[in-house]
Formats: C-alpha cells, structure tokens, sequence
C-alpha cells in the first residue's frame, strides 16, 4: 500500500514471483468513470473507492488458499478493512511504502499511468499510517525489500 509512484506494482510482482502468488494490480480494476475522474485531475472520494475495493476484496477471496500479491494504494484504514473483509486475519501481511515527495514526483513524471502528478498531494493527505503494516522506504532496491519482508515474516512466525 502507498500513494502512487511508491513503487506497489515493483515490489508486488516480485514478492509475487519470490513466493509463486497471484500476482493482482488494483488498477486494473478501477471502472472506467474512475480512471476519467482521476485523468481529469480529480481525486476520487471514498463513495468513488467503494465500489471498487470491494471488488478487490471479492479478487482475493476468489484465491485464498493461494499466495495473493495485491498492488493497491489502501490509503485509509476504512480501504484495508474492506480490502481485508472475510479475509483471516493471520493470513495478511500488509506492507506500507514510503519514500520522499521528490522521488515520488519524479517517479511519476517517468511512467505512462492515468494518475496525474497534481493529484499527488491528495493521496499524501489522504493516506493513513497502516499500524499493523512492514514500513518499508521503497527507495531500497526491490533486492533489499525482499530481504527485510522475509525478516519481518519469520518475526511474525516466532
């Protein structure tokens, strides 16, 4: 979880392929009203999010039992929750990247995506600490991310 430009989708493809998980990227659930919303410099509301987080919820519950990998910002406590209903808690491992505003801006200037630059400052506004979450600065390599994920997993196990 983190605003856009932390680096979710990098880091979740590769946890998804160290661990052989389903890999799911969040945004490609987003209905379309949401991605012209949100093209047109708009930040969606919580009644805009619903609906898709609840999908999101439905795609990891289609798959428990598997290694579930989703890409998904989660910037409020109130989106885990949903994201997580029905959903063991034992079984989540939740991961919040962090990382400096000029990274960010700079990460997203570099990539082709329908998240505007100007709507940066409302998902740092809006974004929750997550106070079960592995804080993670996604400046590290994915390499290193790895390893302290790994770390924090067999802490949890003992």
């Amino acid at each position: 979880m983190g605003v856009s430009g932390s680096g979710k989708t990098t880091l979740a493809k590769a946890i998804a392929a160290e661990y052989k998980g389903v890999f799911i990227e969040g945004d490609d659930f987003h209905p379309t009203a949401n991605i012209e919303k949100m093209k047109s410099g708009h930040p969606l509301t919580d009644e805009d999010r619903i609906p898709w987080l609840r999908i999101l919820n439905e795609k990891v519950r289609e798959d428990l039992g598997e290694t579930i990998v989703l890409a998904c910002s989660a910037l409020k406590q109130s989106y885990r929750n949903l994201i997580a209903t029905n959903i063991p808690s034992n079984t989540l491992v939740w991961i919040q990247l962090n990382c400096d505003r000029d990274i960010l801006t700079d990460r997203m200037k570099n990539r082709s995506h329908f998240m505007p630059l100007s709507l940066l400052q409302s998902q740092l506004d809006t974004l929750e600490p997550c106070p079960n979450a592995l804080v993670l600065n996604s400046t590290e390599n994915t390499t290193q991310l790895l390893q302290q994920l790994k770390y924090f997993i067999h802490e949890q196990k003992s």
